[in-house]
C-alpha cells in the first residue's frame, strides 16, 4: 500500500505520519509531499528517514491513496492530478466537501456509502466531525428539528503560527500575528473569514456538512464559532431539539454503545469532557447531558475532542482504513 501524505510538513500532516505509525496501517511506501520550498528536507516515520518530493513528482509515484491536508486551493489543483493517475484521495481542506458529487465522509456514520468510483473523498471540517458523531444515533432515534452549536475552538485549528503567537503572548515577546487581536486572556468571536449572511465561513460549515453527513436538509442549524487560547482541542456547547421526546438516560446509553464516543457524565464526581483530558486521543467526548428545561424534546451537551486527531488526521486515515477492509482500493 504505498501511501503518500500531502502537506506532510504542516501541522496536520505531522499528526497524520504520527496516527499512522500508532495504528499500525498498512504502509509499504510512504510518499511525503508538500510545498516546493520543502522538497528535499527530510521527515523521519518509524524510525525511518524519508525525503520530502514535490506535487508532480508524488503524482507520477502513483500511490493507492493520497491523504491530502494542503489546502483548499492546493486540492482543487492537484487532487484531480492524482485522482486521474490512479490515485485515491482523501481530502482534510474545505475544497470538495460541498460538492455534490464528492462523499463527505465519517467513517462511523456514512463510509458504507463509498465506492471504487469515489477517487477524491472530502474530510468534514473538524468542529463538524466531533458534533455529528454525537447527533447521527441521536437523530435516527429522536429525529433532530434544530441543533444550535456554540464553538470554543484551539488555536491548533489556525495552525503553527497561531500556536507561535500564543507563546509569544505568554512570553510577552512582539512577533507575528496569526489573528487580528491577542489570542493570550482572550476570546475571538471569528473563525474564519466572513460571509455575506454575517456568519464565518467555520460556521457555515456545522450548518451545511451537517446536513450533508447526516443526509437530511431538513435539519435546522445555527452556529457561533469562537477562537479560545487553547491547544488541547475543540469543545461545542450543543443545544438540540427533537421531534421525540426522550429520557436522558436513555440518549447517555445510547452514546455509551456508540462507536468513538466515550460518555463522561457524571456530576457527583464532577466528571465532564475537557480538552486538555481530550488531547493526543481520538475519541469524541460527550457530557453535561441535561434537559433543557425552557423548551419541548430539547436537551443540552457538551462535547469535546482533539481537532488536529479525530478532528482531521485520524478521521482521515479511518477512511483510508475502511477503504482497505472493504476492497476499494
Amino acid at each position: 500500500m504505498r501511501i503518500a501524505v500531502v502537506g506532510a510538513t504542516g501541522m496536520v500532516g505531522e499528526v497524520m505520519l504520527k496516527v499512522l505509525a500508532e495504528r499500525n496501517f498498512p504502509v509499504t511506501e510512504l510518499i511525503p509531499v508538500a510545498s516546493e520550498r520543502s522538497v528535499g528536507k527530510e521527515i523521519e516515520y518509524k524510525g525511518k528517514k524519508y525525503k520530502v518530493v514535490g506535487m508532480q513528482t508524488a503524482v507520477d509515484m502513483k500511490a493507492d491513496i493520497a491523504l491530502f491536508s494542503a489546502g483548499g486551493e492546493t486540492s482543487l489543483e492537484w487532487a484531480p492530478k492524482f485522482a486521474a493517475a490512479g490515485t485515491t484521495v482523501i481530502d482534510n481542506s474545505s475544497a470538495w466537501r460541498m460538492d455534490p458529487t464528492k462523499k463527505l465522509v465519517v467513517p462511523e456514520i456514512n463510509a458504507s456509502s463509498l465506492t471504487k468510483e469515489d477517487k477524491i473523498i472530502a474530510n468534514p471540517n473538524c468542529s463538524t466531525i466531533q458534533m455529528v458523531l454525537v447527533l447521527a444515533p441521536l437523530h435516527k432515534k429522536y429525529n433532530i428539528k434544530r441543533v444550535i452549536v456554540s464553538t470554543y475552538q484551539s488555536i491548533t485549528g489556525t495552525g503553527v503560527k497561531a500556536v507561535q503567537q500564543l507563546e509569544n503572548e505568554y512570553a510577552g515577546v512582539q512577533g507575528e500575528m496569526a489573528y487580528k487581536y491577542p489570542i493570550h486572556r482572550n476570546a475571538i468571536p471569528q473563525c474564519d473569514s466572513f460571509e455575506e449572511n454575517g456568519y464565518t465561513k467555520e460556521e457555515m460549515k456545522l450548518v451545511r456538512e451537517t446536513q450533508k453527513i447526516l443526509d437530511d436538509k431538513t435539519i435546522a442549524v445555527t452556529a457561533t464559532a469562537v477562537r479560545v487560547p487553547i491547544v488541547g482541542g475543540h469543545s461545542e456547547a450543543v443545544n438540540v431539539e427533537f421531534s421525540n421526546d426522550f429520557v436522558v438516560s436513555d440518549i447517555q446509553n445510547i452514546l455509551h454503545h456508540t462507536d468513538g464516543v466515550v460518555v463522561q457524565d457524571n456530576n457527583d464526581t464532577y466528571t465532564y469532557p475537557m480538552p486538555m483530558y481530550a488531547q493526543g486521543k481520538d475519541d469524541v467526548f460527550v457530557g453535561r447531558i441535561r434537559r433543557d428545561e425552557s423548551q419541548a424534546n430539547t436537551v443540552n451537551m457538551w462535547i469535546v475532542a482533539d481537532n488536529l486527531r479525530k478532528g482531521a488526521a485520524t478521521n482521515t486515515i479511518q477512511i483510508a482504513e475502511y477503504l482497505i477492509a472493504a476492497k476499494l482500493v
